[in-house]
């Protein structure tokens, strides 16, 4: 996944600067409870009580099995939530040498902030709970961009993620929006970046800008 730059304040009004986030890091997402919508920092990657420890917690969620499987049960449909981002990054290998892989940058062609589909646990108060952790939930790509990878993030316009975070929400209205309406692949761009993102300490901005192919 990629940046959140300039999408959430936090606390003290000044942008977070992160253009490359790792799993298992702490992201802030949007959710929505009883007493309103919360912003919370939280883990990416999560697992039920009874299947910690067995295997890495996933960090995805596949739409077509997400409803109706026993794995993610336990945030279907009440751990709805939004992760706002700018764009997330793949990985291509090379046909000749599958040693070799180019990073690409995917955005919205439009350049607005994204909003991923995710379904999240989240306890109250200020501090990290053990349990706590979000999923993102990935669609089938199609188009151009399969050539890419063959999964994408559900990407909702802002109307569709306003309504998900809806507590409200009827559950079929919830799995229609999941597998229905997210935005189109015709809607994105991608483009070569810097190899650099393979590594987390990087943080500049210029991990989102273009570059030559170098495979």
């Amino acid at each position: 996944m990629s940046p959140q730059r300039e999408l959430f304040s936090g606390y003290d009004a000044q942008p977070i600067n992160r253009f490359n986030v790792a799993p298992s890091t702490r992201v802030q997402i949007l959710h929505g409870a009883k007493d309103g919508l919360h912003i919370d920092a939280v883990r990416w990657g999560w697992a039920p009580f009874w299947a910690v420890g067995k295997r890495p917690a996933p960090i995805n969620a596949r739409v077509e099995t997400v409803t109706t499987g026993k794995f993610f049960k336990q945030l279907w449909p009440s751990g709805r939530a939004i992760v706002p981002s700018e764009g997330w990054f793949e990985w291509v290998k090379d046909q000749a040498d599958p040693k070799k892989k180019q990073p690409y940058f995917i955005r919205l062609k439009s350049q607005r902030p994204m909003f991923f589909a995710a379904l999240a646990q989240v306890h109250p108060g200020i501090d990290p709970h053990d349990g706590d952790g979000f999923v993102i939930i990935t669609a089938a790509s199609d188009q151009g961009m399969v050539d890419i990878h063959d999964r994408r993030p559900l990407v909702l316009s802002p109307e569709h993620a306003n309504e998900w975070l809806d507590p409200n929400l009827p559950m079929n209205r919830a799995e229609e929006i999941a597998k229905d309406l997210c935005r189109h692949t015709n809607e994105f761009e991608w483009f070569p970046v810097s190899s650099l993102v393979g590594n987390v300490k990087h943080q500049s901005p210029d991990l989102i800008k273009p570059t030559e192919r170098f495979i």
